[in-house]
């Protein structure tokens, strides 16, 4: 199956839960992100301000940024730029309706502890099924985030048995799903 035709499967399956359904597996899921031993231990978090078809994470940063450092992205061009989160009147909608911090970029992505990824899909090798413009492939390339512990935060349907995945895809550490679909400790 290509890429284009796991977006779409995928894309299917979700319109089949509820708001209320995708607001439940959310809390599941960042539940267990809040446990983790790399969120308790990490000062300085990447995240994402989610859009409607993703785990919901605006409640998660509300109640996080007053203790860890959350940072999110921003689109720039064919990169995206790393900003710090200062509640919710430091961001506002941009790019594709996702709503995009307003503080000035960070440059120095050394002191990153733990990055929370969105996908369109993964499976249980860590590969992940971005949106197709390769945003978070290159931003976690860099030499800055080897260290950097990456967990891909999904819904159990974003997990399938095989990710069409090229050479540059970067492959996430974790994956984090609602209970009873456990893929945690992918890669050491």
């Amino acid at each position: 199956m290509s890429k284009s035709e796991q977006r779409k499967l995928i894309r299917t399956i979700k319109n089949k839960f509820s708001a209320n359904d995708i607001q439940q597996m959310s809390a599941d899921i960042l539940t267990q992100v809040e446990e983790h031993t790399h969120f308790r231990s990490a000062q300085t978090i990447l995240l994402f301000y989610s859009l409607p078809d993703e785990v919901y994470t605006h409640h998660f940063i509300e109640k996080w940024h007053h203790s860890k450092t959350i940072l999110l992205p921003k689109v720039a061009g064919d990169d995206i730029t790393i900003h710090p989160y200062a509640g919710p009147e430091s961001v506002m909608e941009g790019y594709m309706h996702i709503m995009e911090p307003l503080t000035a970029p960070i440059d120095d992505y050394t002191g990153i502890d733990l990055a929370l990824i969105p996908g369109v899909a993964f499976d249980n090798e860590g590969n992940r099924l971005g949106r197709g413009k390769g945003y978070y492939d290159r931003l976690l390339a860099l030499p800055e985030f080897l260290h950097t512990y990456k967990i891909g935060l999904a819904f159990p349907f974003q997990i399938l048995d095989s990710i069409c995945h090229d050479a540059h895809d970067i492959i996430m550490d974790e994956i984090i799903t609602s209970p009873g679909y456990a893929t945690d400790h992918i890669r050491h």
